[in-house]
């Protein structure tokens, strides 16, 4: 039952919950947990809120642009397939070979953090033999059909959100005394350091602080990508994923927003503990005891809870790198599509499970074997540095092809209006965010000039260059230049949604009517 093939062999079975949990929490790893406490040492309590505020703005704004994209044209491959689609083919080509490098080789980076915060209770624990059975869950999950890694993410991502509100209510019932110092810290840390100098001093430093923090928002802030992957999946797409691209909104505020400020509450920029982790000299990074909720709870002298934080952050990571795998393999069957990559990638089994796409994201999850080496972990490092601009990247391309989609609309007059949702402030939300995201990419690797160290600006900047290399080369390949907007196929994939959504069994149902089904009400 509603499970008809209407996107490129791929399988309509997520349902409305795992949609929901998976825009609300399927992306949310150790950003959020452990690396926004290097946000909070450079730039201060106040700078890390402020540039959380300021980079959940922008990626709202691409939000707004993909709802109205991916809604009306819920395909395989989202984000990828519809900058070839709207854009120019090789715009798609590079879209594509930069989210799956980046996703890919993100993957292993998640294994290996994940091996690490294990060592949290025993450094006795052998990080190979965490990263294999990872390997080998990741591969199980995603062999099944899709409904499998989408009830393995509700799972996953509920416990995500437990912890986040968890730690919530442990910043509030602290600060305003209910700790075991009895202690009224309350915005104590906002008061006394709320704008860190970084790098150098007075307004500059500070500046330079809210630049370090805004790059560390960058790593923990994340989701309209996510939702165009699996919309090929979903079950009644265009009213399930509108659901989601609005759920997103409330997810920044809460969850991103909201944590920027916890961390600034309970831990001063300039703790010891903090600082010395970060340089290297303490004990504890990459596990929870580097999170700025653990270090709270030990100068607290708060004991049991920071052994649950790590426990629950183990299945955050776990969640994580699940969604990225998923991911990665999606986007390389939507360039198999589009003869972007070879044909093979374009094989799924019965089940719907692009299955040699699998394979390739997998190999590439072995790297994490690297982590077990002292020799060989910095080039996981590396190559994880290598792709840290594709991020940055992909919410460009984002927000370029929602300019172009607009440009289509209007030369063949369509009325926004009728599509399944309607943007607001278009197409400026898609302006002002390519700006935006462009001189992001320009400038993220400034510190690397002055004085000019190349490691760090091919850190900076590989991905920048090889998306680039990526761009120009398909299109002396292709020799096509940029779609006219006036011959775009504005209908291109929507009749085989509409056959879909007339033809389905699968009655529609709201979160609350399935959360409801899945306790026992049938009503």
């Amino acid at each position: 039952m509603g499970t008809v093939v209407d996107s490129d062999q791929l399988l309509r079975r997520l349902n409305n919950r795992q949609i929901q949990l998976i825009a609300m929490g399927g992306s949310i790893g150790t950003g959020l947990f452990i690396s926004i406490s290097s946000g909070l040492h450079d730039g201060g309590p106040a700078s890390l809120l402020l540039a959380f505020i300021v980079y959940c703005v922008f990626v709202a704004l691409v939000n707004n642009g993909m709802a109205e994209m991916v809604t009306q044209y819920p395909v395989a491959g989202g984000f990828i397939r519809l900058a070839g689609h709207f854009v120019s083919d090789a715009f798609g080509f590079m879209a594509g070979w930069n989210y799956f490098l980046y996703e890919a080789l993100v993957i292993p980076f998640e294994i290996a953090s994940l091996a690490t915060v294990v060592q949290y209770w025993s450094e006795d624990v052998p990080i190979w033999s965490m990263c294999l059975v990872c390997i080998v869950l990741y591969t199980l999950i995603n062999c099944l059909v899709v409904n499998a890694y989408g009830e393995a993410e509700f799972w996953l991502s509920g416990g995500k959100i437990i912890l986040v509100l968890a730690l919530f209510l442990f910043t509030f019932i602290t600060m305003v005394g209910g700790n075991p110092k009895h202690d009224v810290y309350g915005f104590r840390h906002f008061k006394e350091g709320g704008f860190a100098e970084y790098r150098t001093t007075g307004s500059l430093g500070r500046w330079e602080g809210f630049l370090s923090a805004l790059w560390t928002a960058s790593f923990c802030v994340v989701g309209p990508e996510y939702i165009s992957l699996v919309a090929a999946e979903a079950k009644h797409p265009r009213r399930y994923l509108k659901a989601a691209y609005q759920t997103i909104y409330f997810r920044f505020f809460v969850f991103f927003i909201g944590s920027s400020l916890a961390v600034g509450i309970v831990v001063a920029y300039d703790d010891p503990t903090l600082v010395s982790i970060l340089v290297g000299t303490g004990s504890g990074g990459g596990t929870a005891a580097a999170s700025p909720y653990v270090i709270a709870m030990k100068n607290l002298g708060i004991t049991v809870f920071p052994n649950i934080v790590n426990a629950l952050l183990i299945t955050s990571i776990f969640s994580a790198g699940n969604s990225y795998v998923y991911c990665t393999s999606r986007s390389l069957y939507s360039l198999a599509l589009d003869g972007r990559a070879p044909a093979i990638f374009k094989k799924c089994t019965k089940q719907g499970v692009p299955i040699y796409c699998l394979a390739l994201t997998m190999a590439f999850s072995c790297l994490s074997f690297l982590q077990s080496s002292s020799r060989t972990s910095t080039t996981l490092s590396l190559l994880v540095n290598l792709v840290t601009g594709g991020a940055f990247i992909n919410y460009l391309v984002m927000s370029v092809t929602y300019v172009f989609f607009h440009r289509a609309l209007k030369a063949q007059g369509v009325d926004r209006h009728t599509l399944p949702y309607y943007g607001w402030f278009q197409p400026y939300c898609g302006y002002i965010a390519s700006v935006f995201f462009l001189l992001v990419i320009g400038t993220f690797g400034y510190t690397s000039f002055q004085p000019f160290d190349t490691e760090s600006f091919f850190s900076c900047y590989a991905m920048a260059l090889l998306s680039i290399v990526f761009f120009l080369g398909w299109t002396l390949v292709t020799r096509r230049g940029f779609h006219d907007p006036r011959t775009i196929d504005l209908v291109w994939e929507c009749p085989r949604v509409d056959v879909y959504e007339a033809t389905t069994l699968e009655e529609e149902s709201t979160f609350w009517q399935e959360m409801g089904q899945l306790v026992g009400f049938r009503g």
